[in-house]
């Protein structure tokens, strides 16, 4: 019985110790099997982030980093309208649709907000100030939290965040998006030819996406096509908003529409960044095709049509002595259409967002804005603004149909077309016998749809009278090479000397060197402006003098004190800044 126990307790021990192989080899498997799909989910998200770029990821570095040091936010500007924010490792969640910052000890948030990062946003998501459809802000989260979430798929590319304004309307393509968006790359040396642009607003690649795709060797990203790519990204590098500096126009969002008040654009910015996309268009600046200068005219062909187009074109090519050639967006590509502008004399439209092709015109040609019945051209201006900022150089001429019976409405169209139908008989009645369009808050203003989208037969005899009182000679195109605007320094040296005769008589004389950087310039001429005040007074006296010294006599008092300033100014319009005050006793 001894024995057989004996034989019981060995073949125990066996089944258990085999019990305990196994079952340290399963667990060992199950590991193994762990292992393998962690390293299988890794190379997945490693091949989606290549797909995203071809720069290769250290995945495993790339997450350490996001886990241990969280995101970091460094911003630019005081204010969420003038904010651009760079960030390492933004995230996003295509589920939720939101940006999340994840806190961690190393994390990085300037300026640190607090909850006034929602009055009412971090920063603007588009060039179009305080707009409350484009603002940016992003949620938060603890770095542990991603323990939890789906593992994430890095973006190695550096990329520049932004909201498309309205792509398919050229007029804001270029002035919201491709303008703000190249000069916004400019400050940033990291935002380069290979660096990615994310467009969030929503919209689908819209009718001018390849002129987006000139300003980047990378494909831009829409938002939808995020969620191809998983349920969390994580942006590397990225930089998120637009400057503003280069807009010139405010829409009418909260005031009647009209040029912004603080324009810091010029035309030498605006003909960089056309000579930019003339080169990616493959567009040449050598003689034009047509082998002499030439009038353009813009067609449109589904509204806002010129009626009498073949006789208007036949009229100019006359009156001018110059060949008159169309252009439209429908039948010819936009690089032919910039072809084409780029080397005209002259280029008449009716208002409309195809007249933003006016930044392409050569110096010295003309640019005529066609306004149907009962639209003020100065109450529209972007393309007046637009060709009167210095640098520009164009010459332009505003033309309004003042007889109705030359015009033809639609108010049986849609609304957003022109139509009135949709509202009450005494309004239409009253919108139809109007005779202009009052100023306006954008965009919807059904007065102002009405006639904007009217057909014209333009009084040929009436354009042509215009243009040549605005345009006094042949319009022609100025050979001119770009030249920078250069601005006088501050006077040197500025001295001031009193002298008193009597007790009613005084003298006071002023003298000063020239700027410091006058003696490397060719200026055409070169003034100075000084003003003088009695201390105490609120009321100066102002003096344009040609000389760097001068005895001041008028109004000058005996044992007075006078304050002094001085500045040079170069061809009677670039000012330089004013000295330091001198103080002058008599």
């Amino acid at each position: 019985m001894r024995g057989l126990g004996c034989r019981m307790n060995v073949a125990a021990v066996l089944n258990g110790l085999l019990v305990s192989i196994l079952a340290a080899v399963l667990w060992k498997y199950v590991k193994l099997r762990e292992h393998a799909f962690s390293v299988e989910e890794e190379l997945l998200l490693s091949q989606q982030s290549q797909e995203l770029s071809q720069v290769r990821i250290d995945y495993h570095g790339a997450l350490q980093s996001l886990q241990e040091e969280g995101t970091r936010m460094v911003c630019t500007g005081k204010m969420h309208t003038d904010r651009i924010c760079r960030f390492d490792y933004l995230c996003y969640s295509t589920e939720a649709e939101e940006f999340v910052f994840f806190h961690s000890n190393d994390s990085i948030m300037l300026p640190n907000l607090g909850s006034r990062r929602f009055q009412p946003a971090l920063l603007d998501l588009s060039s179009v100030e305080d707009h409350n459809t484009q603002y940016f802000n992003f949620q938060e989260l603890p770095a542990p939290a991603l323990k939890f979430m789906p593992k994430p798929v890095f973006v190695p590319d550096v990329t520049l965040i932004l909201n498309r304004f309205n792509p398919d309307n050229l007029m804001h393509v270029f002035h919201d998006d491709l303008l703000p968006i190249f000069y916004t790359m400019k400050q940033y040396p990291d935002l380069d030819q290979e660096a990615r642009l994310v467009f969030m607003e929503g919209w689908n690649e819209g009718l001018h996406f390849d002129l987006y795709r000139l300003l980047s060797n990378k494909q831009p990203l829409l938002k939808d096509q995020l969620k191809n790519f998983g349920k969390l990204l994580c942006f590397t590098r990225s930089y998120v908003g637009l400057s503003k500096i280069t807009t010139w126009y405010q829409y009418g969002f909260v005031q009647p529409q009209g040029p912004k008040a603080n324009i810091l654009l010029s035309g030498m910015e605006i003909r960089k960044f056309t000579q930019f996309l003339m080169d990616k268009l493959n567009v040449s600046l050598e003689e034009n095709s047509i082998g002499e200068e030439y009038i353009v005219v813009f067609s449109r062909t589904i509204n806002r049509l010129i009626l009498n187009e073949a006789e208007l074109i036949l009229a100019l090519a006359q009156e001018f002595q110059m060949k008159t050639v169309t252009v439209s967006l429908d039948d010819h590509s936009f690089a032919d259409v910039v072809q084409i502008i780029s080397k005209a004399s002259m280029l008449i439209s009716m208002h409309g967002a195809q007249l933003i092709s006016s930044i392409f015109l050569p110096r010295g040609a003309v640019v005529v804005e066609l306004f149907p019945y009962a639209v003020n051209p100065d109450h529209y201006t972007p393309y007046k603004t637009l060709a009167s900022l210095p640098g520009m150089d164009l010459q332009y001429v505003a033309w309004q149909n003042t007889i109705e019976e030359n015009s033809v409405a639609f108010p049986d169209r849609p609304w957003d077309q022109g139509g009135i139908g949709h509202l009450e008989k005494e309004e239409q009645i009253r919108i139809m016998k109007s005779k202009e369009v009052p100023r306006h808050l954008c965009c919807r203003n059904p007065e102002w749809l009405y006639r904007i989208y009217q057909d014209t037969k333009v009084d040929i005899p009436s354009l042509i009278e215009t243009i040549r009182q605005s345009v006094k000679t042949k319009p022609s195109v100025k050979k001119v090479k770009m030249a920078s605007v250069v601005h006088p320094g501050k006077v040197r040296e500025a001295k001031c000397q009193a002298s008193v005769h009597g007790t009613n008589e005084a003298k006071l004389s002023v003298s000063w060197q020239i700027p410091w950087n006058l003696k490397y310039l060719k200026v055409r001429e070169v003034k100075y402006e000084v003003w003088i005040q009695e201390q105490g007074e609120n009321t100066y006296m102002p003096y344009i003098l040609p000389h760097q010294n001068y005895t001041f006599s008028e109004s000058i008092k005996p044992f007075a004190t006078y304050l002094v300033w001085i500045r040079c100014i170069f061809n009677k319009n670039l000012l330089g800044p004013f000295a330091d005050v001198l103080v002058c006793r008599t």
